[in-house]
């Protein structure tokens, strides 16, 4: 996998967290989220609201940079990368890897190194790879998938909220647009839009074939 950003996980960020007290493990309300969803895949919403809230352990492994020979004609490592880890799907789609704490990233790979960040990064990351999903807790217990206008939500920090019945995506106009549809209208102020509804309100199942394709570094 190549890796545009080689420093964006690099050094001192690496198993920093904002959340105080984070040992590492996943949040109980991460875990409560996920367990239901497992049950119900109508609870998918719920569960991404509390991803939504919560911290993610990305993973970093090391990539091989350049590579010198000795007198004797041996290679050997001069210089290596910490790198993302991006997956491919069957389908030709990639998704990149995170996960709620690090025993979910232990049963996966015990020796990637975690970067602990807020669930939104984590998805900006995904998007700024070029991936199409955040694949989160691979090896389980329960693997959620984060895509399409979901990824985009979380990634650009808008509201989860439930609105006629169905969850959906809140974001905030533009400041000038704002100010415009103020002045054209009754006196009832709006400054949020609606977008598409999550995947679990538009009959998916949150299933993909992106869980079961090679993984690619």
């Amino acid at each position: 996998m190549s890796n545009p950003h080689p420093d964006r996980f690099a050094g001192a960020r690496l198993l920093e967290s904002s959340f105080p007290n984070d040992d590492g493990s996943q949040f109980p309300e991460v875990a409560a989220g996920l367990s239901a969803y497992a049950q119900d895949p109508r609870a998918y919403a719920a569960a991404l609201a509390t991803v939504q809230s919560s911290r993610l352990m990305v993973p970093v492994v090391a990539v091989l940079g350049e590579v010198e020979y000795d007198d004797n004609g041996l290679a050997h490592d001069k210089s290596s990368d910490m790198a993302a880890v991006l997956m491919q799907g069957a389908d030709g789609r990639m998704a990149l890897l995170a996960f709620t704490g690090t025993d979910q990233l232990n049963a996966w790979n015990a020796e990637a190194r975690p970067v602990a960040v807020p669930a939104p990064a984590a998805a900006q990351s995904a998007i700024q790879e070029k991936a199409q999903a955040l694949v989160i807790d691979i090896a389980g217990p329960v693997t959620f998938v984060v895509q399409g206008d979901d990824l985009l939500g979380l990634a650009s920090g808008w509201q989860l909220v439930e609105v006629d019945g169905q969850s959906a995506w809140l974001r905030p106009e533009p400041h000038g647009q704002a100010a415009a549809d103020r002045a054209r209208s009754d006196g009832t102020r709006s400054d949020q839009r609606r977008s598409s509804p999550t995947g679990s309100d538009q009959g998916g199942s949150n299933q993909t074939d992106l869980g079961q394709g090679p993984a690619s570094e």
